[in-house]
């Protein structure tokens, strides 16, 4: 009855009619549909106005729109949320057997790059657009492997620096990059993007710990990734963080 005389209040359920004595409310029959609506808008914390807006429209259409406007927002903000817990697990409980690095020389090499100067949130966009350009000029029977990325320190660090995307190809063209040879100190991170930062965190750790220092924009290879399967648990991406050693041996 209170959440009754709440929707009255509000403006959003007017009864057919009320006792002038005892001030209780009656409602037809058919007022039970848009009451059932009503409370499940509430329960998903839809603000008033826009549960009065969604209810007092007369165009279905309309009324569908602005529904599923929040609950398209309560979907972002619930996926928001599980990106930040399964981080927020992993750095409270941190599996040692998790982190599997190995030290690795690779060779010079040339493959078909594209580079540019990126913003830290354009990254996915630029990323995107720039590995289409690139499977678009060398299809499949050109490719000799994954491909991958190189991330300047300074886009992490100031939010906006040089990055390349890269794929080793039989005869790279106009797009042809000399990679300098390089030691890498290598993990790989298994499952969604969500929580790849904590294994960039962890890997950092690990650097430091080691007594190596950090030498040059770090390496992505993406072994496993969108681009091959929707499926995220099955991506794998390798990190390897530049390194060279401090003290012999």
């Amino acid at each position: 009855m209170r959440t009754l005389r709440r929707y009255h209040e509000a403006g959003l359920l007017e009864p057919r009619t009320v006792d002038p004595f005892s001030g209780y409310r009656y409602y037809d029959a058919g007022q039970i549909p848009v009451a059932q609506v009503i409370h499940r808008l509430r329960e998903l914390d839809v603000p008033l106005a826009e549960v009065k807006s969604i209810v007092e429209t007369d165009d279905p259409g309309r009324r569908a729109d602005l529904a599923a406007g929040h609950l398209k927002r309560l979907e972002d903000e619930l996926e928001r949320t599980r990106k930040a817990i399964v981080a927020l697990r992993r750095l409270l409980d941190p599996d040692p057997a998790d982190l599997r690095v190995t030290l690795r020389s690779d060779p010079a090499r040339t493959v078909a790059a594209i580079s540019g100067r990126v913003s830290l949130s354009g990254v996915i966009e630029w990323y995107d657009a720039a590995m289409r350009r690139l499977d678009e000029a060398y299809p499949m029977a050109e490719r000799t492997g994954p491909p991958g990325g190189l991330y300047d320190n300074e886009l992490f660090t100031a939010g906006e620096g040089r990055m390349t995307v890269f794929r080793p190809v039989r005869e790279p063209r106009a797009e042809a990059v000399e990679l300098p040879a390089v030691d890498l100190a290598v993990v790989v991170h298994e499952g969604p993007h969500d929580d790849i930062d904590v294994t960039y965190g962890r890997l950092g750790a690990w650097v430091v710990e080691q007594a190596l220092a950090v030498d040059g924009p770090v390496h992505e290879t993406y072994l496993v990734g969108p681009r091959d399967t929707p499926v995220a648990a099955e991506w794998r991406t390798e990190i390897g963080w530049p390194v060279f050693r401090l003290t012999a041996g």
